[in-house]
C-alpha cells in the first residue's frame, strides 16, 4: 500500500486547481457510496484529485487514492485494501477505474456494507452498469455521468472566459440580450469554430498537433478495453464493431439499414442493433431514435450521429460536412439533460416539446411554419431574432 500511497501524493501534487469540469459542483460529495461514469479521456480523474486536493491532507492517513489497473491489484483484491486502509484510520477511498478489475461490483458492495464509516468513490467507464452489474448497487450508489466538454467549459478553460451555465428555457426566451452580452466578452462565432474542432477532450492542451491521434486511440481503447471489460464479448466481435464504427465514421449524418449494415459488418441484424447500443453507452456514438424511452434497441435508430464534433475530424478521410457537425453538436449539447428524439417534420424534438431545424446562417423557417414552440438554431451569427437563434448558444446549457 505504500507504493500506492506515494503514486497518489505525486499526482495530486501535479494537479491543477485552474479549471474544474462542470460535474463537480452539483456531486453530493458526502456520499457514503459515489459512481462517477463517463468516456475516456473527459476528465473523470482529474476532477476526483482536485477534489481531494482541495479538500484532503494528502499526507494523513484519512485519505487515498487508487487506479485499478495497479499491478498492485494482481496479488491484492479491493477489500484487502479497503481493510488496511480503514484499520490504519482510512476514511474516504478513491478508486479509479472499476471497471478494469475483474468483480469489482461485488467487493464494492462488501466494504458497503461491512464498513459504514468508510466513504468510497469509484470512477469507471460511461458503460458501467451499477444497476444490472450482478450485484446490487442501485440502492447503495450514487451515480453521476460525466460528459465531454461542452462549448461553455471551452470558452473558460481556452480563453479564460467564465459563463455560467444556461437553462435550455432561459436562452430560448432571452437569447438575443445573452447574446449581446456574451458578444462583449470574446468572438463566439470564432471560439466555436474552435470548438467543434478539438474542444470536446480536455487533453487537447496537452498536445494540439497530435490531438486526433490520440483522439483515435481513444475510440480503439474504447471498442478494445472498455467494451469487453464491461459486456461480454469475444475477439472476432471486437473486430466487427471496429468495422461498424469505421462504415459509420465515413458516412455520418447516417440514415441505417440495418439488415444491408449487418451484411456489411458480417452479422446478424440483432447483433448488430447490440452493438449500437455498446457504442452508444461508450458515448461513441449517438442514436436517434423515435422514442426517448422503452424498448428501443428492438427497432433501429433513425440517425447515427458520432458522439462529438471533435470524431469527425479524426476520423473522416475527406472534408468534413457541416450540417453533420451542426447537427451533432446540437444533440451532444442537449443529450446531457434533455431528452432528444427523432422528428418528420424537424432535425430534433427536444423533451417531447421543442421542435429545432439545425442548419447555417441563411436557414429560413419554411420548415417550422405552423409548429408551435419551434425554432432554428442557426450557425455562424452572433446574434438571434425571434425563433432564430446563434447554434453556439446551445453550447451553454452545461
Amino acid at each position: 500500500m505504500d507504493q500506492l500511497k506515494t503514486i497518489f501524493q505525486i499526482l495530486v501534487n501535479r494537479t491543477e486547481l485552474g479549471f474544474v469540469r462542470y460535474l463537480y459542483r452539483d456531486i453530493n460529495w458526502n456520499n457514503r457510496l459515489i459512481a462517477i461514469v463517463g468516456s475516456r479521456g473527459v476528465g473523470k480523474t482529474t476532477m476526483i484529485l482536485q477534489h481531494i486536493k482541495q479538500n484532503y491532507d494528502i499526507h494523513s492517513d484519512e485519505v487515498l487514492y487508487a487506479s485499478l489497473d495497479n499491478l498492485y491489484f494482481s496479488t491484492h483484491t479491493i477489500i484487502d485494501l479497503a481493510d488496511t486502509f480503514r484499520k490504519h484510520g482510512g476514511k474516504v477511498l478513491y478508486l479509479d477505474e472499476v471497471h478494469k478489475y475483474n468483480g469489482w461490483s461485488r467487493e464494492i458492495k462488501n466494504i458497503y456494507d461491512s464498513y459504514p464509516d468508510l466513504k468510497v468513490v469509484i470512477t469507471g467507464s460511461s458503460m458501467l452498469n451499477i444497476f444490472n452489474s450482478g450485484h446490487d448497487l442501485s440502492r447503495r450508489a450514487i451515480k453521476y455521468t460525466l460528459a465531454g466538454m461542452s462549448f461553455r467549459e471551452f470558452v473558460e478553460y481556452e480563453y479564460g472566459v467564465k459563463l455560467e451555465p444556461l437553462s435550455l428555457e432561459s436562452i430560448l426566451e432571452r437569447h438575443v440580450d445573452i447574446a449581446s452580452e456574451i458578444n462583449l466578452k470574446l468572438k463566439p462565432v470564432a471560439a466555436f469554430k474552435e470548438y467543434l474542432k478539438y474542444g470536446y477532450f480536455p487533453y487537447y492542451k496537452e498536445d494540439k498537433e497530435g490531438y486526433y491521434q490520440r483522439v483515435a486511440e481513444t475510440v480503439n481503447t474504447i471498442i478494445d478495453v472498455d467494451l469487453p471489460a464491461n459486456i461480454e464479448i469475444e475477439f472476432p466481435t471486437i473486430a466487427k464493431i471496429r468495422k461498424l464504427f469505421s462504415i459509420i465514421a465515413d458516412s455520418v449524418p447516417f440514415t441505417p439499414n440495418v439488415s444491408q449494415l449487418a451484411v456489411q459488418v458480417g452479422t446478424t441484424r440483432q447483433s448488430l442493433l447490440n452493438y449500437l447500443n455498446a457504442l452508444e453507452k461508450a458515448h461513441a456514438l449517438l442514436l436517434l431514435d423515435k422514442e426517448a424511452k422503452g424498448l428501443k434497441r428492438l427497432v433501429k435508430p433513425e440517425k447515427i450521429y458520432l458522439g462529438n464534433t471533435n470524431y469527425a475530424y479524426a476520423f473522416s478521410d475527406k472534408s468534413v460536412e457541416q450540417g453533420n457537425l451542426r447537427e451533432t453538436f446540437f444533440y451532444s449539447q442537449l443529450s446531457v439533460s434533455h431528452k432528444i428524439t427523432y422528428s418528420d417534420k424537424t432535425d430534433f424534438l427536444v423533451d417531447g416539446k421543442y421542435s429545432f431545424e439545425v442548419g447555417g446562417q441563411g436557414k429560413g423557417g419554411k420548415q417550422i411554419e405552423g409548429l408551435d414552440n419551434a425554432f432554428i438554431a442557426a450557425d455562424n451569427i452572433e446574434y438571434g431574432a425571434y425563433n432564430k437563434i446563434p447554434l453556439w448558444l446551445f453550447g451553454l446549457l452545461y
